[in-house]
Protein backbone atom coordinates (compact mmCIF):
# COMPACT_ATOMS: atom_id res chain seq x y z
CA UNK A 1 0.00 0.00 0.00
CA UNK A 2 1.26 3.47 -0.87
CA UNK A 3 0.06 6.88 -0.82
CA UNK A 4 0.14 8.50 -3.89
CA UNK A 5 1.66 12.00 -4.87
CA UNK A 6 -1.03 12.99 -7.11
CA UNK A 7 -1.94 16.25 -6.58
CA UNK A 8 -5.21 17.71 -8.11
CA UNK A 9 -5.54 21.18 -9.56
CA UNK A 10 -6.10 24.20 -7.50
CA UNK A 11 -9.93 24.27 -5.93
CA UNK A 12 -9.90 20.57 -7.22
CA UNK A 13 -9.28 19.19 -4.06
CA UNK A 14 -13.16 17.94 -3.04
CA UNK A 15 -13.74 14.51 -4.25
CA UNK A 16 -17.37 15.26 -5.92
CA UNK A 17 -15.65 18.02 -7.88
CA UNK A 18 -12.91 15.81 -8.68
CA UNK A 19 -15.97 13.23 -9.49
CA UNK A 20 -18.28 15.82 -11.49
CA UNK A 21 -15.59 17.97 -13.27
CA UNK A 22 -15.08 15.39 -15.88
CA UNK A 23 -18.40 13.84 -16.55
CA UNK A 24 -19.33 17.75 -17.50
CA UNK A 25 -16.79 19.62 -18.99
CA UNK A 26 -13.37 17.01 -20.14
CA UNK A 27 -13.20 17.20 -24.03
CA UNK A 28 -11.58 13.95 -25.77
CA UNK A 29 -10.13 13.86 -29.23
CA UNK A 30 -12.16 12.00 -32.18
CA UNK A 31 -11.83 8.56 -31.45
CA UNK A 32 -13.04 5.98 -34.06
CA UNK A 33 -13.72 2.64 -33.20
CA UNK A 34 -14.09 -0.50 -35.01
CA UNK A 35 -17.20 -1.87 -33.39
CA UNK A 36 -17.88 -5.96 -33.30
CA UNK A 37 -20.71 -8.37 -32.17
CA UNK A 38 -20.05 -11.26 -30.12
CA UNK A 39 -22.65 -13.69 -30.06
CA UNK A 40 -22.92 -15.33 -26.82
CA UNK A 41 -24.12 -19.19 -26.10
CA UNK A 42 -27.69 -18.00 -24.85
CA UNK A 43 -28.44 -16.34 -27.75
CA UNK A 44 -27.50 -13.02 -26.82
CA UNK A 45 -24.52 -10.41 -27.74
CA UNK A 46 -21.98 -8.00 -26.54
CA UNK A 47 -20.97 -5.14 -28.61
CA UNK A 48 -17.10 -4.50 -28.56
CA UNK A 49 -15.01 -1.69 -29.55
CA UNK A 50 -11.67 -2.04 -30.83
CA UNK A 51 -9.01 0.87 -31.65
CA UNK A 52 -6.11 -0.52 -32.78
CA UNK A 53 -2.63 0.32 -33.42
CA UNK A 54 -0.90 -2.79 -35.10
CA UNK A 55 0.34 -4.22 -31.10
CA UNK A 56 0.85 -7.57 -30.38
CA UNK A 57 -0.27 -5.90 -26.97
CA UNK A 58 -3.79 -5.38 -26.09
CA UNK A 59 -5.53 -3.70 -23.42
CA UNK A 60 -9.52 -4.84 -22.39
CA UNK A 61 -11.11 -1.93 -20.81
CA UNK A 62 -14.27 -2.65 -18.67
CA UNK A 63 -17.16 0.46 -17.87
CA UNK A 64 -18.30 1.50 -14.61
CA UNK A 65 -22.34 0.92 -13.77
CA UNK A 66 -24.95 2.43 -16.26
CA UNK A 67 -21.40 3.58 -18.45
CA UNK A 68 -20.35 2.47 -22.12
CA UNK A 69 -17.35 2.75 -24.53
CA UNK A 70 -18.22 6.10 -25.07
CA UNK A 71 -18.15 7.61 -21.74
CA UNK A 72 -14.95 10.45 -21.69
CA UNK A 73 -12.78 8.35 -19.18
CA UNK A 74 -13.21 4.91 -21.37
CA UNK A 75 -12.04 6.73 -24.97
CA UNK A 76 -9.48 9.04 -22.48
CA UNK A 77 -8.10 5.46 -21.02
CA UNK A 78 -8.08 3.83 -24.79
CA UNK A 79 -6.47 6.87 -26.48
CA UNK A 80 -3.31 6.79 -23.32
CA UNK A 81 -2.69 2.56 -24.00
CA UNK A 82 -2.90 3.07 -27.45
CA UNK A 83 -0.18 6.04 -26.92
CA UNK A 84 1.56 3.37 -24.48
CA UNK A 85 1.93 0.66 -27.37
CA UNK A 86 -1.34 -0.88 -27.00
CA UNK A 87 -3.99 -1.98 -29.11
CA UNK A 88 -7.47 -1.54 -26.71
CA UNK A 89 -10.62 -3.18 -26.83
CA UNK A 90 -13.90 -1.63 -24.14
CA UNK A 91 -16.74 -3.38 -24.47
CA UNK A 92 -20.24 -2.81 -23.47
CA UNK A 93 -22.06 -4.64 -20.94
CA UNK A 94 -25.55 -6.28 -21.91
CA UNK A 95 -27.61 -3.52 -22.15
CA UNK A 96 -24.92 -1.04 -22.28
CA UNK A 97 -24.32 -0.69 -26.05
CA UNK A 98 -27.45 1.20 -27.28
CA UNK A 99 -29.64 -1.70 -28.52
CA UNK A 100 -31.65 -3.90 -25.71
CA UNK A 101 -29.97 -7.20 -25.59
CA UNK A 102 -32.14 -10.21 -26.01
CA UNK A 103 -32.56 -11.80 -22.77
CA UNK A 104 -33.60 -11.14 -19.42
CA UNK A 105 -30.25 -11.12 -17.96
CA UNK A 106 -28.33 -8.16 -18.02
CA UNK A 107 -24.89 -7.43 -15.98
CA UNK A 108 -24.16 -7.13 -12.95
CA UNK A 109 -20.62 -7.38 -10.53
CA UNK A 110 -20.43 -10.77 -10.65
CA UNK A 111 -21.04 -11.47 -14.32
CA UNK A 112 -17.78 -12.53 -15.20
CA UNK A 113 -18.61 -14.98 -17.82
CA UNK A 114 -19.13 -11.95 -20.05
CA UNK A 115 -15.94 -10.73 -19.44
CA UNK A 116 -13.78 -14.22 -19.67
CA UNK A 117 -15.72 -14.55 -23.32
CA UNK A 118 -14.44 -11.24 -24.41
CA UNK A 119 -11.10 -12.59 -23.07
CA UNK A 120 -11.47 -15.53 -25.30
CA UNK A 121 -12.65 -14.21 -28.26
CA UNK A 122 -10.19 -11.22 -28.18
CA UNK A 123 -7.28 -13.89 -28.26
CA UNK A 124 -8.40 -15.95 -30.98
CA UNK A 125 -9.03 -13.21 -33.18
CA UNK A 126 -5.36 -11.80 -32.76
CA UNK A 127 -2.28 -13.47 -32.09
CA UNK A 128 -1.50 -10.90 -28.76
CA UNK A 129 1.43 -11.92 -26.59
CA UNK A 130 -0.16 -10.20 -23.69
CA UNK A 131 -3.62 -8.93 -22.61
CA UNK A 132 -3.91 -6.60 -19.59
CA UNK A 133 -7.18 -5.26 -17.84
CA UNK A 134 -8.22 -2.19 -16.61
CA UNK A 135 -11.67 -1.32 -15.13
CA UNK A 136 -13.78 1.23 -13.89
CA UNK A 137 -15.57 1.40 -10.80
CA UNK A 138 -18.20 -1.38 -11.46
CA UNK A 139 -15.70 -2.66 -14.09
CA UNK A 140 -12.97 -2.78 -11.32
CA UNK A 141 -14.92 -5.50 -8.95
CA UNK A 142 -15.73 -7.09 -12.11
CA UNK A 143 -11.82 -7.31 -13.38
CA UNK A 144 -10.93 -8.04 -9.26
CA UNK A 145 -13.68 -10.65 -8.91
CA UNK A 146 -12.66 -12.41 -12.34
CA UNK A 147 -9.07 -12.32 -11.53
CA UNK A 148 -9.48 -14.26 -8.11
CA UNK A 149 -12.24 -16.36 -8.35
CA UNK A 150 -12.32 -17.91 -11.99
CA UNK A 151 -9.54 -19.95 -14.19
CA UNK A 152 -7.81 -16.68 -15.91
CA UNK A 153 -6.29 -16.72 -19.72
CA UNK A 154 -3.08 -17.19 -19.17
CA UNK A 155 -2.43 -14.35 -21.66
CA UNK A 156 -3.58 -11.96 -19.19
CA UNK A 157 -0.49 -10.80 -17.15
CA UNK A 158 -1.29 -7.61 -15.14
CA UNK A 159 -4.52 -5.43 -14.45
CA UNK A 160 -5.01 -1.76 -13.41
CA UNK A 161 -8.41 -0.99 -11.38
CA UNK A 162 -9.86 2.54 -10.01
CA UNK A 163 -12.49 3.57 -7.82
CA UNK A 164 -13.46 -0.22 -6.98
CA UNK A 165 -16.40 -0.83 -4.81
CA UNK A 166 -14.29 -3.62 -3.16
CA UNK A 167 -17.51 -4.27 -0.49
CA UNK A 168 -20.58 -3.66 -2.14
CA UNK A 169 -22.79 -3.71 0.95
CA UNK A 170 -20.70 -0.91 2.15
CA UNK A 171 -20.57 1.69 -0.73
CA UNK A 172 -24.56 1.01 -1.18
CA UNK A 173 -24.73 2.08 2.29
CA UNK A 174 -22.90 4.95 1.73
CA UNK A 175 -24.48 6.57 -1.68
CA UNK A 176 -27.76 6.66 0.58
CA UNK A 177 -26.24 9.59 2.31
CA UNK A 178 -28.38 12.90 1.70
CA UNK A 179 -24.86 14.16 -0.10
CA UNK A 180 -24.62 11.49 -2.72
CA UNK A 181 -28.51 12.43 -3.35
CA UNK A 182 -27.77 13.62 -6.74
CA UNK A 183 -25.38 10.31 -8.08
CA UNK A 184 -27.80 7.86 -6.85
CA UNK A 185 -31.15 9.54 -8.34
CA UNK A 186 -28.92 9.76 -11.65
CA UNK A 187 -28.13 5.85 -11.35
CA UNK A 188 -32.16 5.20 -10.66
CA UNK A 189 -33.26 7.01 -13.68
CA UNK A 190 -30.53 5.23 -16.28
CA UNK A 191 -31.49 2.03 -14.61
CA UNK A 192 -35.50 2.78 -14.83
CA UNK A 193 -34.41 3.19 -18.63
CA UNK A 194 -33.29 -0.09 -18.83
CA UNK A 195 -36.29 -1.88 -17.55
CA UNK A 196 -38.30 -0.31 -19.54
CA UNK A 197 -35.85 -1.35 -22.60
CA UNK A 198 -36.86 -4.83 -21.55
CA UNK A 199 -40.52 -4.24 -20.85
CA UNK A 200 -40.60 -3.27 -24.90
CA UNK A 201 -39.62 -6.54 -25.75
CA UNK A 202 -40.33 -8.88 -23.12
CA UNK A 203 -43.35 -7.13 -21.36
CA UNK A 204 -44.68 -10.60 -19.65
CA UNK A 205 -41.32 -10.99 -18.00
CA UNK A 206 -40.72 -7.68 -16.50
CA UNK A 207 -42.52 -4.72 -15.61
CA UNK A 208 -42.03 -1.25 -13.48
CA UNK A 209 -44.62 -1.26 -11.54
CA UNK A 210 -44.32 0.72 -8.80
CA UNK A 211 -40.55 1.98 -9.59
CA UNK A 212 -41.12 5.71 -8.33
CA UNK A 213 -40.66 3.28 -4.48
CA UNK A 214 -36.96 2.52 -5.25
CA UNK A 215 -35.05 4.88 -3.78
CA UNK A 216 -31.96 2.69 -2.94
CA UNK A 217 -29.56 0.57 -4.99
CA UNK A 218 -30.86 -2.54 -2.23
CA UNK A 219 -34.41 -1.60 -3.74
CA UNK A 220 -33.52 -1.67 -7.00
CA UNK A 221 -31.16 -5.13 -6.36
CA UNK A 222 -33.80 -6.77 -4.22
CA UNK A 223 -36.71 -6.31 -6.81
CA UNK A 224 -33.98 -6.68 -10.40
CA UNK A 225 -30.60 -7.93 -10.02
CA UNK A 226 -30.91 -10.81 -7.78
CA UNK A 227 -34.20 -12.72 -8.72
CA UNK A 228 -33.02 -11.97 -12.34
CA UNK A 229 -29.83 -13.32 -11.74
CA UNK A 230 -30.00 -16.32 -9.25
CA UNK A 231 -29.58 -14.37 -5.98
CA UNK A 232 -31.54 -14.92 -2.65
CA UNK A 233 -31.59 -10.97 -2.35
CA UNK A 234 -29.45 -7.72 -2.65
CA UNK A 235 -27.40 -9.16 0.60
CA UNK A 236 -26.60 -12.15 -0.85
CA UNK A 237 -25.74 -10.42 -4.70
CA UNK A 238 -23.36 -8.02 -2.83
CA UNK A 239 -21.44 -10.79 -0.49
CA UNK A 240 -21.26 -13.20 -3.40
CA UNK A 241 -19.59 -10.38 -6.21
CA UNK A 242 -18.02 -8.48 -3.87
CA UNK A 243 -14.22 -8.44 -4.91
CA UNK A 244 -12.28 -7.76 -1.73
CA UNK A 245 -12.82 -11.61 -0.81
CA UNK A 246 -11.22 -12.59 -3.65
CA UNK A 247 -7.80 -10.49 -3.81
CA UNK A 248 -5.63 -12.76 -1.51
CA UNK A 249 -6.18 -15.26 -4.72
CA UNK A 250 -5.13 -13.16 -7.72
CA UNK A 251 -2.05 -13.73 -9.15
CA UNK A 252 -0.76 -11.45 -11.27
CA UNK A 253 0.84 -8.12 -11.05
CA UNK A 254 -2.15 -5.58 -9.88
CA UNK A 255 -2.46 -1.96 -9.00
CA UNK A 256 -6.08 -0.98 -7.30
CA UNK A 257 -6.36 2.72 -6.96
CA UNK A 258 -9.10 4.02 -4.74
CA UNK A 259 -8.94 7.79 -3.51
CA UNK A 260 -9.55 8.43 -0.04
CA UNK A 261 -11.94 11.29 -0.84
CA UNK A 262 -14.16 9.24 -3.23
CA UNK A 263 -17.36 10.30 -2.33
CA UNK A 264 -19.08 6.32 -3.20
CA UNK A 265 -16.26 3.79 -1.23
CA UNK A 266 -16.25 4.33 2.76
CA UNK A 267 -13.53 2.69 4.66
CA UNK A 268 -14.35 -0.97 4.16
CA UNK A 269 -13.69 -0.71 -0.02
CA UNK A 270 -10.02 0.09 0.96
CA UNK A 271 -8.49 -3.08 0.74
CA UNK A 272 -5.49 -2.73 3.37
CA UNK A 273 -5.04 -5.98 5.04
CA UNK A 274 -6.00 -7.95 1.47
CA UNK A 275 -3.30 -6.48 -0.53
CA UNK A 276 -1.02 -6.63 2.17
CA UNK A 277 -1.41 -10.41 2.18
CA UNK A 278 -0.58 -10.39 -1.72
CA UNK A 279 2.72 -9.32 -2.65
CA UNK A 280 1.26 -9.39 -6.50
CA UNK A 281 -0.75 -6.32 -5.08
CA UNK A 282 -0.10 -2.73 -5.31
CA UNK A 283 -2.58 -0.49 -3.57
CA UNK A 284 -2.49 3.25 -4.07
CA UNK A 285 -5.13 5.70 -1.56
CA UNK A 286 -4.25 8.79 -3.25
CA UNK A 287 -5.82 11.48 -0.73
CA UNK A 288 -7.87 12.77 -3.60
CA UNK A 289 -9.56 11.92 -6.98
CA UNK A 290 -12.83 11.28 -6.40
CA UNK A 291 -14.68 8.71 -8.21
CA UNK A 292 -13.09 7.54 -11.61
CA UNK A 293 -11.43 11.81 -11.52
CA UNK A 294 -7.85 12.09 -11.33
CA UNK A 295 -8.22 15.43 -13.24
CA UNK A 296 -5.39 17.02 -14.58
CA UNK A 297 -5.30 20.41 -16.85
CA UNK A 298 -2.21 19.16 -18.43
CA UNK A 299 -1.93 16.28 -20.84
CA UNK A 300 -3.36 12.77 -19.94
CA UNK A 301 -4.83 12.92 -16.38
CA UNK A 302 -3.04 11.16 -13.26
CA UNK A 303 -4.91 7.44 -13.82
CA UNK A 304 -4.23 7.50 -17.31
CA UNK A 305 -0.20 7.91 -16.72
CA UNK A 306 -0.24 5.18 -13.75
CA UNK A 307 -2.11 2.78 -16.21
CA UNK A 308 0.40 3.38 -19.13
CA UNK A 309 3.50 3.67 -16.78
CA UNK A 310 2.17 0.15 -14.49
CA UNK A 311 1.00 -1.73 -17.58
CA UNK A 312 4.89 -0.81 -19.41
CA UNK A 313 6.95 -1.74 -16.36
CA UNK A 314 9.19 -5.00 -17.07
Amino acid sequence: MTHSQYCPPFLFGNGHIQTIYPVLFRKIPTLLYTRERIETPDNDFLDIDWSFTNSDRLVIISHGLEGNTTRTYVKAMVQAVNGGGWDALAWNYRSCSGEPNRQLRSYHNGATDDLARVIDHARKKRSYKEIALVGFSLGGNLTLVHLGRDQVDPLVRKAVVFSVPCDLAASADVLTKPSNTLYMKRFLILLHQKIKDKMAIMPHAIDDKGYEKIKTFKDFDDRYTAPIHGFKDAHDYWEKCSSSQFIPAIKIPCLIINALNDPFLPPQCFPVAEAAGNPNITLKTPDSGGHVGFVSFKGPYWSEQQTVSFLNRP
